[in-house]
């Protein structure tokens, strides 16, 4: 009779075309996607070019996207972008994403069908790890690592070891699958699943929307994590069903597959939680957060860009206006989203609260453009980072919420919660 195995260890069998991996085993796996941006493709590229090689090993699967510092900031991050573009165009990629077809990378994957269930993806941005959320095994990687990926198709992988978390109970309403992953933070610490695969599943997994469930997987690495993972359900299946490229193969767990450790959240009693400077684990409910004065609050980034995101900052903002001495800046994640959000009329919700909408980017959330923050200025953001000097200064703050919780505040102009508006 065959051994349990979690999902993940069973993904990398698949693609290691063994039947069985033990946790801590070292293979050499086929990759799906590679995938890097206009941070760490040049160094890719160069590496590449480096070893001599002269064509990526499939033009369909490495895929580049110009998010981080795109529209260009300077003549720096110009130069980068004009790098990866006269790559992707000598390469004849499929998958290259620029000026108005341009969104976050991880929000834009996604929803275009690159990635999905069952998927082995690495790419060169430790928040590739978002693509868990479709029951795929994603990763980041060194830029090196990916050159070495995009000539070979190949990856050594040492198989990390499984943590499962299990969440009961009904979402309280304003509470996110961002809550859940700050808290989750809040209690086992930033190094807490430090090369482990963190599994998400339980009751109030299995309610949570595809972009929260997103938002989830995308924070796993802030915890150390390798990757993290949720494995697919009908809510997933809906998601992928009409946009995936490429027929996938969804796994589960089996029971009595072996788990390094096991915790279990009851969420009914939970609020919006709020992650503190200077680290994404300094988390605590937004009722215990007093008096904290905000200069600027983010809506955006490959945590919380989405359409969904978008449409809860909107509940919270319609009618409103933005604290005066509140920038509040809202960055849609993808051209789509963009375009949904201007449909149902959220953007004309933004604008008339005094919002300041960007094109998708990265943006502030790495402190590249559109968004930095001056010395001694406080930011409330939705995006999944806040060490110091993270968006700006180092004598700046961050603290990171859901949208609800940004959009509050950013009409309060202190931290605080939808409910007390």
């Amino acid at each position: 009779m065959a051994k349990p195995q979690t999902i993940t260890q069973k993904i990398l069998a698949a693609h290691a075309g063994k039947d069985f991996v033990e946790p801590g085993e070292l293979i050499l796996a086929k990759v799906d996607i590679a995938l890097a941006n206009d941070i760490t493709a040049p160094l890719a590229i160069r590496a590449f070019q480096e070893a001599g090689a002269k064509q990526v090993f499939d033009r369909e699967r490495v895929v580049l996207v110009l998010d981080h510092f795109a529209p260009n900031k300077d003549i720096a991050s110009a130069t980068q972008c004009q790098i990866v573009r006269r790559f992707a165009q000598e390469q004849q990629l499929r998958h290259f994403y620029d000026g108005g077809e341009m969104g976050v990378e991880h929000a834009l994957l996604p929803e275009k069908g690159i990635v999905g269930p069952g998927d082995l993806i690495v790419g060169a941005d430790s928040h590739t790890c978002t693509y868990g959320a479709l029951g795929a095994f994603a990763s980041g990687v060194g830029s090196t690592d990916l050159a070495a990926v995009m000539i070979t198709g190949e990856v050594w992988l040492k198989v990390p070891e499984s943590m499962r978390f299990v969440y009961t109970g009904k979402m309280p309403r304003w509470v996110t699958g961002k809550d859940l992953i700050l808290a989750t933070i809040g209690d086992i610490g930033v190094d807490g699943a430090n090369y482990r695969a963190m599994e998400f599943t339980g009751e109030a997994i299995r309610s949570l929307s595809m972009d929260e469930r997103l938002s989830m997987a995308n924070m796993a690495v802030e915890a150390g994590a390798k990757n993290g993972i949720i494995a697919p359900d009908e809510i997933t299946l809906e998601y992928v069903r009409d946009r995936a490229l490429r027929p996938f193969k969804t796994y589960a767990s089996d029971s009595g597959a072996a788990y390094l450790a096991e915790k279990t959240y009851d969420v009914s009693r939970m609020e919006p939680q709020v992650a503190m400077p200077p680290s994404p684990e300094n988390v605590r409910p937004v009722s215990q957060v007093k008096d904290v004065r905000i200069d600027q609050s983010v809506i955006g980034s490959c945590t919380n860009g989405r359409l969904g995101d978008l449409r809860l900052a909107a509940q919270v903002l319609k009618g409103r206006k933005v604290s005066s001495g509140v920038r509040l800046i809202v960055i849609p994640a993808t051209p789509l989203i963009y375009r949904q959000a201007m449909d149902e009329g959220l953007l004309a919700i933004f604008m008339d609260a005094g919002a300041v909408i960007g094109p998708p980017t990265c943006g502030p959330c790495l402190g590249g453009h559109m968004g930095i923050l001056a010395p001694g200025e406080v930011a409330v953001a939705t995006t999944n980072r806040n060490f110091t000097g993270r968006m700006g200064h180092p004598q700046s703050q961050v603290y990171l919420a859901n949208p609800a919780v940004a959009a509050a505040s950013a009409v309060t102009g202190r931290i605080c919660g939808p409910e007390d508006l």
